[in-house]
Formats: structure tokens, sequence, C-alpha cells
């Protein structure tokens, strides 16, 4: 059954994944710290223990995801089998402790109660030994019934202290025998290793052609694609459960895209998550592209498969623009924002692609003079939505965010595709109106190289736009890094560190409000908000007369004045007109760290 063979390679190895997942989101300094706090000595003991199991547990789990199918289905069934052989012992630990409650401990046939408990539990043990027996391919089936000790003695009308002797000697019995087991396969994962290394000589992989052979065969052996999609989905379907089953339900009140927006932000905050997300865009893209193919060609159009039209640049893009921006060090928020501007991009990058397939189609019908008329509407339905849905797409975004540098090029890229559309509805105008006439058009191809070439340069123009404000802002706008930058002095006397990465710096930028920040980490910033992560002010200017900036002993007089309780002022701090401005300006210049003090009343 391949399948189910198939189901199975995928299903068995997304648990794997789960758990890196889980361990790379586990703070182990936090953890330590929260030990040290405890006690001195238990942090000692227990460091480096807890650091060899959170190896140990990313070492165990990567041999896990890359072993053969059949090694990791026989690992599930001795997995179930210790749930199994679990389940009995509890079973009789439950029948032991019901039986010295009862306070019973004569013959089972003269008393109906204890012998319908004992029937009852002894076939479910039965049950489960069978179970165990049949999952382990034996028919000895008595090594794994040591749970049925128990019953055995309250059959003999053993004393109830004996009782709970059996009951604890059957657990150490199949604790011993587990034990003996995993001792005898310790060197199983080696001999694993070895006979893996040996295929991989067998191949002899000298040449690169080789070694990308053996890659892609791996590739396609575990489903990597298939694989972390489905990791994804899991994830991401955990998360609305979560969403749904939250007692707190103030975020229903944002809508459904910033909802659905949060849930996927959530499921994208390691590496593991964001390449599931990345194949899952990758999916989504390849069935919108086929879409698009079967509803203008038809089936035999979704046959004829183009390398472009895959999805595989859709979820590159994503996973590129991601890893460029620091999607992964963001805060939940921060990540929210950036992750919609990256999924408008991957969409408009979608839009190109739908595009591509079909402007070919629309000009075949116009220039094989194709009288069907539900051609016609598909192709020209398609290319509305397609000319109208950028435009739309441009319209919404630019109500979310200011206009700047990054958002103009979005927009562009909407506008360009908008242009081509509107270049091929020409051209497939001119064959309509030329299928129509009595006699044909003469310049027709002259009309058509002249539309073709102004919609060259009406694309070359908006793109020279673009380079030409990105260069502007770069050379004269307030947010240059040239006029920006901070100066060695400036540094020197700011002496602290960067408050977003909280790292020391060597460069960095000198906002409008005062504040110092690593060049990047601020661009990573402007990304979300164009406000300065301490104060929340607009990080431009605003158009008024800037205020005269204090000197550096007037700013700290001023800290000392501030800072003090409102009832150990003088009366003449409080009658002192330049107090609130004062304070306005260092909360500017000094940061959050003043916010939390209110203003004293007047």
């Amino acid at each position: 059954m391949p399948c189910l063979e198939d189901v199975a390679n995928i299903a068995l190895r997304v648990p794997s994944i789960l758990v890196l997942d889980l361990l790379y989101k586990c703070d182990i300094d936090n953890f330590t710290e929260h030990l040290r706090a405890k006690n001195e000595d238990m942090l000692f003991k227990y460091k480096y223990v807890i650091w060899n199991l959170y190896y140990l547990g990313h070492l165990v789990n990567v041999v896990m995801l890359v072993l053969p199918l059949r090694h990791i289905v026989r690992l599930y069934l001795h997995i179930l089998t210790a749930l199994l052989l679990y389940v009995g012992h509890q079973i009789s630990k439950d029948y032991v402790r019901v039986e010295v409650q009862y306070g019973y401990n004569g013959a089972l046939h003269l008393d109906a109660l204890a012998f319908n408990r004992f029937v009852t539990a002894l076939t479910s043990q039965i049950i489960l030994s069978t179970l165990c027996a049949f999952l382990m391919k034996t028919d000895k089936v008595w090594l794994f019934s040591t749970h049925l000790l128990p019953l055995l003695a309250r059959l003999c009308a053993v004393p109830h202290e004996t009782l709970l002797m059996v009951n604890s000697f059957s657990m150490v019995l199949t604790g011993v025998g587990v034990a003996i087991f995993l001792l005898s396969n310790l060197f199983v994962p080696y001999r694993l290793a070895r006979t893996a290394y040996s295929e991989l000589l067998q191949l002899e992989v000298i040449e690169l052609y080789r070694l990308l052979a053996v890659a892609v065969s791996l590739w396609n052996q575990y489903a990597v694609p298939v694989l972390f999609s489905v990791f994804w989905s899991v994830l991401f379907v955990v998360q609305l459960f979560s969403y749904f089953t939250a007692s707190d339900a103030s975020g229903s009140h944002q809508g459904v895209l910033f909802f659905l927006l949060t849930s996927v932000s959530d499921c994208c905050a390691t590496p593991y998550s964001l390449l599931g997300l990345a194949f899952v865009v990758s999916f989504l893209a390849l069935g919108l592209l086929n879409l698009t193919k079967l509803y203008l060609g038809g089936y035999a159009a979704v046959l004829n498969d183009n390398v472009m039209h895959r999805g595989v640049t859709e979820g590159v893009t994503l996973l590129l623009l991601a890893l460029q921006t620091g999607l992964l060090d963001m805060a939940a928020l921060q990540r929210t924002f950036l992750l919609s501007i990256i999924l408008f991009i991957v969409l408009t990058s979608t839009l190109q692609s739908m595009i591509d397939i079909t402007d070919p189609f629309i000009l075949a019908l116009g220039a094989s003079r194709n009288r069907s008329l539900w051609k016609h509407v598909r192709g020209l339905s398609m290319c509305l939505l397609l000319l109208v849905l950028p435009g739309y797409m441009a319209y919404k975004i630019s109500q979310f965010f200011h206009m700047d540098f990054w958002l103009l090029i979005l927009v562009s890229s909407c506008l360009l595709t908008s242009l081509q559309v509107t270049g091929t509805l020409l051209i497939y105008s001119l064959f309509m109106v030329e299928l129509f006439r009595s006699d044909p058009i003469d310049p027709l191809d002259e009309v058509i190289y002249w539309v073709n070439a102004v919609s060259r340069v009406l694309e070359f123009l908006v793109a020279l736009c673009v380079v030409a404000y990105g260069t502007w802002e770069s050379l004269f706008g307030e947010w240059s890094w040239m006029g920006a930058s901070a100066t060695a002095n400036q540094l020197h006397q700011h002496n602290d560190v960067c408050a977003i990465c909280f790292q020391e710096m060597n460069s960095a930028v000198l906002t409008y409000c005062g504040h110092f920040f690593h060049g990047n980490c601020l661009r990573k910033w402007l990304y979300v908000q164009e406000t300065c992560p301490l104060c929340h002010q607009p990080v431009r200017p605003s158009r008024q007369a800037h205020p005269r900036p204090l000197s550096l002993a007037k700013q700290q007089e001023t800290c000392r004045l501030l800072l003090r309780p409102p009832e150990r002022l003088s009366q003449a701090a409080r009658r002192n007109k330049e107090v609130p401005e004062i304070r306005a300006q260092v909360v500017r210049t000094h940061g959050s760290h003043l916010l939390r003090y209110q203003p004293w009343p007047a």
C-alpha cells in the first residue's frame, strides 16, 4: 500500500519536528537563572545536567527525523508497547487500591462484587498483554504479563499487605525488563549510523553532481516540503484552537484579517516554523496558479507544467525576506505587521506569475481569431481581476502605513502589474478591432510595437521614480544615515547599549528625539512603525520650529529636579514656568524611563 506508506512517512516524522520546535523555544538561560535565584548549590548540581538534556533532546529528535521509515515504525511500536504496559500496571494499581478499600480478602467466588471486579481487571489485562505481543510480533505473551501478578495473588486470597508488595514487585520486574531491553539495544544507533555511512561510501560520491543527486534523492525520500507543510498546519490549527478556547476574547474585535495574521505570526517564531510557512505559501501559490491555468485553458493547461509556475519563487521570497529583516527576533506585534508586508510582497509576486500565464492566453485568442465567446469571457475576466486587484491592494496598504520609501516600492510593484495588464488589453483590443473589420489594419505591427514600447517606458519611469525617491531620501532626507549618524564623542558621552538589541554600540544613529540605536536595529524597527522605540514620538521632525536644545548641565539639573517627589519641590520650582517645557524636552532626550513619573499638579 504505497499511499499508506507515504502517509506514515509524513505522519511519523512530524512529532520530531514539533519537539525540535518546542526545544528551540525553551529559554534554558532563564531557567538556570531561576534556579540560581533559589539555590546556588542546586544550580551547580543541575546546570550541566539541564544543558546536556537539552542537547540530547535535539540529537535524539534529529536522529528520529532522519531514520528510515521501517526503523521509525519499529520505534513507535516499542513506544506504544511501553505505554500499554504502563496502562496495565495502572489498572493493577487501581484494582489493588479498590480491593484494599473494600476490605475483603476471602475467596472471590463468595463475593459477587469482588468477583466482578476481578473478571473485569483480568479481561483488560489479558487484552493488553495480547496487544503487546502482537505489536512486538512474538507469541511469548508471558513476557508482557507481569502486571497480571497482583491478580494471581488476589486469586490465591493473599492478605492485603502481601497484595501491595506483589503489585510493587510486578512494577519493578517490568522496569528491569525494560532496562535490559534498552541495554541490549544500546548500540543500535551506532550500527544504523555505520550502515548509512557504508551506503554512502558505496555510492562513491566524488563529483558534485553525484552529491546533488544524493541530496535530491533524500529530499524526495523524506518528502521535505510536505513534511514541513503538515508540521506548520498542525501548529496553525493548534494556535487557532487555543485562541478560540481562550477565556479572554479581547482580540476578537480586531477583525478576522488581524486575527489570522496574528495566528500566522505566532506560528513562525522559530526557524522550523518559518520554513514550514515558506513551504505552505509555496503550495498555496502553486494551487492558485493551477487554478488560473484550469480557469483559462482547462485541465490540459494544468498538465502543461512550467518550472517558473510551481510556487517556488513565492516560498523562497518569503524565506529570504524573513531572514533579511530579522523576523524571528521581533516581538509578536512587530512580527505580525512585518509579516503582513512580506505576505503582501509574496502576493504581488503571485499576481505577476498569474499575468505570465494570462498574457499568452489572451493574446493567442486575439491573434488566432478564436470566436469562442466563453474563452474570451474567461480571459477578459482574469485580466480585469489582475487589473483591479493590484490597485485595491495598493490602496489598502497605503491606509495602514505612512508614505515612505518602502511603501512606495510596494505600491509601485502594484502599479507595474496593472500597467502590464493594460498593455496586454490594448493589444488584445487591436486584434479584436481587426477581427471585426472588413479589411485588415496595415500598420498593425507598428501599432503593437509602439504599445509595447509605451508600456515598457511607463514601467521604466515608475521604477526610475522609485530609485530617484530612494536616492533623495538617502542624500537629503531627514533619515539619511550620513546626516543622522552619531559621532564618536556623542557615543562616548552616551555610554549605553542599544535599547533594541541591548548590545554595545560602536556606531549608532541619533534620532531627532535624542536616542541612540544601531542603524540595522532601527531600520528593522522602522519596517513596523515610524516612531521612536523609546518615547514613541514620530521619527521625522515636525514642520514647526525646532526648540533650542538644553545644555548638558541644564539637563542634568532638570533631571535632578524632575525626579524629586512633588512634596519635596520648592514653591519657586513649582512657579517656574520653564519646568513643564524643560521636562517635556528632557523626556524627549532621555527616553521612556522618565515617562513613568507622572507630572505634579499645577
